[in-house]
C-alpha cells in the first residue's frame, strides 16, 4: 500500500471532524438572515485550503464569493478543476428532522445532516484526497484547482457570470472538470455519469373575463379560461408519449447501439422502482426503456395549474384567469431557445378568440453528454473506481440539470466527469438528508487514487 493510501486510512477520524465543522455552518443561500454563515462557510474553506499549502483567495461577485484554489501550475501538463458549492438548501420542515440539521448526527453507518451530501461532504471528498498526497510527500506533475460556490441552490448567477468573463476564463482554464454532485448507481456500485439533461421552463397565464362569471348566468355563452388552458396543454403530448412541439426532436442525437446495451445490462428492476413510488407501471415514449427516457430522451412535464375556485365545497364560476407551469427536459444538442421559440409558435395558434395570453419563459440550460471514447480521463477513473470499490464502472446518464456543467464543458472546452458517492435515498433537499461514512472514506480513497494515476501517467511521459 502507498504512503497516501496508508495516510488517508490513518486520519478517518480527522476527515470526518473536519467535515463535522462545515457541516454545523448553516450555510442556507435563499434565506438572506443567513448571509453571515454563507461567508462563514465561503471563509472555512478559504482557510483549510491555505492551511494544506494551496494558494487560496475569495472572489467576490455581486452575490455571495467563490472559493478558489489551486496547487502549482505545470507547464505543458493537463489541468484538473474540481467544482463543488457550499451553500445549502433550507431544511424545513424542522419537525420531520430526527436529528438537528446542522449538527451531524452518525445513525446506522450514514452520517444526518443538511448538506451531508449536497455537496459539502461528496465536494471534500476531493479536497481531503489532495491533502494526503501532498501530507503524504506526493508531488502532483500537474495541476489541480479547485472552484467552490455559494449559489448552487438559489440560482447560481454569480459562478455563472464569472465563468464568462475574461478572468473566470483564465482562472478556470482546465482539461477535464470533475464533479460530485450526483449519485451511484446502487450501493457500493461506482459510477461515471457521462451525460445530463438541459432544460426550459416556461409559464402561461391566460385571461378571459375581466371578473369570476356566475357559471348559470355566463355559461355557454364565453369562453373559459380554465377550458382552454386544458385544451391547449393536452395537445403538447400524445396517447404515445411523443411530444407534439414543432421541431422538437430534430436536434435530438439517438442513443447508440453502445449506450442501449450499456443500460439495459445495469441490474435496474423496473417494478420495484415504480413501487418505490407508489406506481404499478411507468409511462413514455413508445420504443424505449425506463431508464433511456429519464436519462436520454427529452421531455414534456406540466409542474402546476391554477385556475379557479380551490377552496372547500363549491362556488360555481367561470375563472377569470387561469395559468400553469410546465418544463421541457431537454438532451445534448437540443437549443433551449430553439425550444421556446418552437413554444410559443405553438401556443399562439391555439389560443381562442376572448381568451389573451402571456408566455413567460423563466429559464433555461442545454443539457451536456461527454464522449467516452475521446476523453483521456474516463479510463483512469474507470480503473481506480473499479479498484476502490471491487466492482466495475457503469457508465449512466442523469436525467436533472446542472446548469452550470454544461456551461463549463462549452466555455472551457473541457470534458466533465460526474463522479458522485450518494444514493438516490439520500433525502438531498429532504429532512433527514445523509451521506453514509462508508462512501465518504471511499470517495477520498477513489479521488486520491485518480489524482495518482494521472501523475504516473504524466511522469512516464
Amino acid at each position: 500500500m502507498s504512503l497516501f493510501e496508508d495516510y488517508i486510512l490513518s486520519q478517518k477520524a480527522y476527515f470526518e471532524s473536519k467535515w463535522f465543522e462545515i457541516l454545523r455552518i448553516p450555510s442556507i443561500s435563499a434565506i438572506e438572515e443567513f448571509q453571515p454563515h454563507i461567508r462563514h462557510a465561503a471563509n472555512w474553506f478559504r482557510d483549510h485550503f491555505q492551511g494544506i499549502g494551496l494558494c487560496s483567495e475569495l472572489i467576490e461577485t455581486t452575490g455571495y464569493p467563490l472559493v478558489y484554489a489551486e496547487t502549482p501550475a505545470v507547464a505543458g501538463s493537463p489541468v484538473v478543476l474540481v467544482y463543488g458549492h457550499y451553500d445549502v438548501q433550507p431544511p424545513d420542515p424542522l419537525e420531520l428532522w430526527k436529528s438537528p440539521p446542522f449538527e451531524p448526527t452518525i445513525r446506522d453507518g450514514n452520517v444526518y445532516a443538511r448538506g451531508a451530501t449536497d455537496d459539502k461532504g461528496q465536494f471534500l471528498t476531493h479536497v481531503f484526497a489532495v491533502e494526503s498526497l501532498l501530507k503524504s510527500g506526493e508531488t502532483l506533475p500537474f495541476q489541480i484547482k479547485f472552484i467552490v460556490e455559494g449559489e448552487e441552490e438559489y440560482g447560481g448567477k454569480a459562478i455563472d457570470h464569472f465563468l464568462h468573463s475574461d478572468e473566470g476564463q483564465k482562472k478556470l482554464a482546465c482539461d477535464c472538470v470533475l464533479v460530485s454532485d450526483t449519485s451511484m448507481f446502487g450501493p457500493g456500485q461506482p459510477t461515471i455519469t457521462y451525460g445530463l439533461r438541459g432544460i426550459v421552463a416556461f409559464e402561461l397565464f391566460l385571461t378571459g373575463p375581466n371578473r369570476d362569471l356566475h357559471s348559470g348566468t355566463f355559461g355557454g355563452s364565453v369562453f373559459n379560461p380554465a377550458i382552454a388552458l386544458t385544451q391547449i396543454l393536452s395537445q403538447f403530448i400524445d396517447e404515445k408519449g411523443i411530444v407534439q412541439i414543432p421541431q422538437f426532436y430534430d436536434d435530438v442525437i439517438p442513443l447508440t447501439e453502445r449506450e442501449r446495451t450499456q443500460f439495459a445490462a445495469l441490474p435496474f428492476d423496473d417494478a420495484a422502482f415504480f413501487e418505490k413510488i407508489g406506481l404499478t407501471q411507468g409511462f413514455g415514449e413508445i420504443g424505449f426503456s425506463t431508464n433511456e427516457r429519464r436519462w436520454a430522451r427529452p421531455t414534456f412535464d406540466i409542474n402546476g395549474l391554477t385556475a379557479g375556485y380551490q377552496g372547500e365545497g363549491s362556488k360555481t364560476i367561470i375563472p377569470s384567469k387561469a395559468s400553469a407551469k410546465w418544463t421541457c427536459r431537454l438532451v445534448p444538442n437540443q437549443d433551449p431557445q430553439k425550444i421556446a421559440d418552437s413554444v410559443r409558435e405553438f401556443v399562439a395558434m391555439r389560443i381562442p378568440s376572448g381568451v389573451t395570453w402571456e408566455l413567460v419563459v423563466q429559464h433555461g440550460a442545454p443539457g451536456m453528454r461527454l464522449d467516452l471514447d475521446a476523453s483521456e480521463f474516463v479510463n483512469p477513473m474507470a480503473t481506480v473506481l473499479e479498484k476502490t470499490f471491487a466492482r466495475p464502472t457503469v457508465f449512466t446518464r442523469e436525467g436533472g440539470s446542472i446548469p452550470i456543467v454544461a456551461e463549463f464543458q462549452r466555455v472551457l472546452n473541457a470534458d466533465v466527469l460526474l463522479v458522485g458517492w450518494g444514493q438516490d435515498d439520500d433525502a438531498l433537499h429532504s429532512p433527514n438528508e445523509k451521506f453514509a461514512l462508508q462512501s465518504f472514506h471511499a470517495g477520498i480513497l477513489a479521488s486520491a487514487r485518480f489524482f495518482n494515476e494521472l501523475a504516473q501517467q504524466q511522469k512516464k511521459q
